[in-house]
């Protein structure tokens, strides 16, 4: 039995396995046994012949955004719109092939907006160039999923399916739980707050699926089974999504404001250029960016040129964006937030 065919029983398995207190057990080895399943299937042994055509597209800007969705739902409408890079739009599918490029000018920012190819319905498995794809969106800092307003909800729960697969999490942040493998000692198990979802028999037992017999564990928050499998595996990426809905001008207006209102999305139509600067301020938001402008004593700042920074950036990062030795003669900053005048010291 190959490992398509293992993944496949294994999620029939789960699919019939009714969800008790009984089975609790049961679901947490069979998802175990899944996600190693899936890790194999990503990471193919070197033997196993010659590499297919990947996307090695340079990261350029300030950020990087990817754009993905299935085909013929207005990616390439959209990257042509936001960006000066023509990418060839039509009314058949997989019109794109490879990844191209583009790059929005915003706030004084360069982000780099990715138009990948249309991802279809196992692209986790390699299916349409899906694993080409996917591993480029690993690399963003958020993820644009372009969505046809006029399929429903379909498309949105097919690709996150595919994504979640190989391990890329959307709009989720990274579980509080601590894991160490030791040499020896066993399993130390502990937890800060009372746990509804794991005890120390599953926890165990998924150690034992991994071959882990010790291991130091501390759960700071309430955590899943699939959660805690997470954080053994170890390679998973947590990042930002928008949801963009696009075409809201085929359907009606009830149905436009229904999406509106769903967490993490956006509504614009590209035929009619639609709520795209909305898009624009979303992105900005979720990218964390911000613009620091730089001054000489007694002269005004000049907002022509800013310095693009994450929006946890300290004043020795902006030192070492300067100058790699800025930061090492740096006494103080002057820092003005707000017509608020604050004294930072490195």
């Amino acid at each position: 039995m190959g490992i398509l065919e293992k993944i496949a029983e294994i999620e029939k398995e789960i699919s019939r396995t009714q969800k008790n207190k009984a089975t609790e057990y049961h679901l947490g080895l069979l998802k175990a046994k899944l996600a190693k399943y899936r890790a194999q299937l990503l990471e193919p042994s070197k033997s196993a012949g010659a590499k297919g055509e990947g996307f090695d597209v340079m990261k350029s800007g300030d950020a990087r955004v990817a754009l993905i969705g299935f085909p013929s739902v207005g990616k390439s409408t959209f990257l042509s719109l936001m960006t000066s890079t023509a990418s060839e739009a039509a009314s058949y599918e997989f019109t794109t092939l490879t990844c191209i490029p583009g790059v929005i000018e915003y706030k004084g920012a360069n982000i780099q907006l990715l138009d990948l190819p249309g991802i279809i319905e196992g692209a986790a498995q390699g299916k349409g160039r899906g694993r080409q794809v996917i591993a480029v969106a690993r690399t963003a800092d958020v993820v644009i999923m372009m969505l046809d307003a006029t399929k429903g909800d379909v498309q949105r729960s097919l690709l996150e399916k595919e994504l979640e697969s190989v391990g890329i999490r959307l709009n989720r942040t990274k579980p509080n739980i601590y894991f160490k493998q030791k040499k020896g000692g066993g399993l130390s198990y502990n937890s800060t707050v009372p746990l509804t979802h794991c005890s120390e028999k599953l926890v165990q037992l998924i150690l034992h699926e991994y071959k882990i017999f010790n291991a130091e564990v501390l759960f700071r928050e309430d955590s899943t089974p699939d959660e805690f499998i997470d954080v053994i595996v170890g390679n998973r990426v947590y990042m930002p999504c928008l949801y963009v809905y696009n075409k809201v001008d085929q359907i009606s207006i009830e149905e436009v404001d229904r999406l509106a209102r769903r967490p993490h999305s956006v509504v614009i139509s590209c035929g009619m250029k639609l709520n795209l600067d909305y898009l624009l301020e979303r992105l900005w938001e979720y990218l964390a960016l911000i613009c620091i402008y730089t001054k000489k004593r007694g002269e005004r700042p000049d907002f022509a040129d800013a310095i693009i920074m994450r929006r946890a950036a300290s004043v020795e990062h902006v030192c070492h964006r300067i100058h790699r030795t800025l930061a090492s003669q740096f006494k103080y900053a002057l820092v003005w937030v707000s017509n608020i005048q604050l004294l930072y010291p490195v």
